[in-house]
């Protein structure tokens, strides 16, 4: 395939804010700052209480100064993060749309790079990268989103040669904040059922109607700061302990809805009755899961055997790991 974009896609940036003040100029001077910048950025404020709604108002001469549209939707009351999101993608007219979290800053070439990847790749409907971990000061804590994520050299390869959806229906592997889709995905996707965060839907329904690629480079820095500190810390004995026995069952009851959600809008799909099959397998697999807290701990060895004789455990879980938190975990 030639390296030459035939056709550079246009582009919205959909932003997020919640009682943002902290951050969101940062961000926004990243947007700003970009070697290619978008047509539209639509802003959505979640009905914020310190200064974020002010920081944006003067951000929008700005970036309309440079040719930007921008549209700042204001919530008179909190709706939440995923209805937010949903609203302000639904307002976004560019061929490829961007979301943008409100405490992150982009790498300058962010927007340029995925834009090629689209404009060289038609089939392409969604790509979602890697991001450096910083600090609350942006200083780099010396490990990328993938590394907390734990992403294999497997997984990865699995999305590059067009089966994301056999990564996605086992864990969340995408992140909003690194996501790009073609704008007709929105169409087809929202809304976003109850029990689902928008970027793990959108890449899900991207996976089962169109193509998943993934960029194997950090385009963002990726704040984390009070309680969200994805793999800054690493895990203790006890924390490894705690996991292996700690009960699960309103984990699988919830991870159970939300196949169900998925299996709701697969009925609806002619063309995907391989994805529903999965997806109805995946959903009895956490069911059997979910009915060993019937049994004490060596009693669930049956049941355990036969989800590991069908493959269940490595499709729609942790393999081993899974096998053993089975065995060991409190009803």
């Amino acid at each position: 395939m030639s390296d030459k974009i035939s056709h550079r896609p246009t582009s919205s940036i959909t932003v997020c804010t919640y009682n943002g003040a902290a951050h969101i100029a940062e961000q926004l001077d990243s947007l700003l700052a970009q070697s290619c910048l978008p047509e539209q950025i639509v802003i959505a404020d979640d009905a914020s209480t310190d200064g974020t709604a002010t920081l944006v108002e003067n951000f929008v001469p700005r970036a309309q100064a440079l040719g930007i549209a921008v549209e700042f939707i204001r919530h008179p009351v909190n709706v939440g993060f995923v209805a937010n999101f949903s609203h302000a993608l639904g307002h976004a007219s560019g061929e490829v749309v961007f979301l943008c979290d409100q405490d992150d800053v982009w790498h300058l070439d962010k927007l340029a790079t995925m834009l090629a990847a689209f404009g060289k790749r038609p089939e392409l409907t969604l790509l979602h990268a890697d991001a450096r971990l910083v600090d609350d000061n942006l200083v780099d804590l010396g490990a990328s989103l993938f590394q907390a994520l734990r992403l294999t050299r497997g997984e990865l390869d699995l999305v590059h040669a067009g089966r994301a959806f056999d990564v996605l229906i086992r864990r969340s592997a995408a992140t909003g904040a690194t996501l790009a889709l073609r704008r007709e995905l929105i169409d087809v996707a929202l809304p976003v059922p109850e029990g689902w965060i928008h970027d793990e839907w959108l890449a899900m329904i991207a996976s089962i109607v169109g193509v998943v690629d993934v960029l194997e480079r950090p385009v963002i820095d990726y704040r984390q700061h009070g309680g969200n500190q994805i793999g800054a810390r690493p895990r203790t004995l006890a924390d490894r302990w705690n996991d292996l026995v700690r009960p699960r069952g309103a984990m699988f009851m919830k991870e159970v809805a939300r196949m169900q959600a998925l299996e709701r809008w697969l009925v609806q799909r002619e063309d995907a009755t391989g994805a529903r099959s999965m997806v109805t397998r995946r959903i009895a697999h956490f069911q059997a899961r979910l009915a060993m807290d019937l049994r004490r701990h060596v009693g669930r060895l049956p049941a355990i055997a036969q989800q590991w004789r069908e493959g269940n455990y490595a499709l729609f879980s942790n393999g081993r790991r899974s096998i053993l938190r089975d065995l060991m975990r409190r009803a």
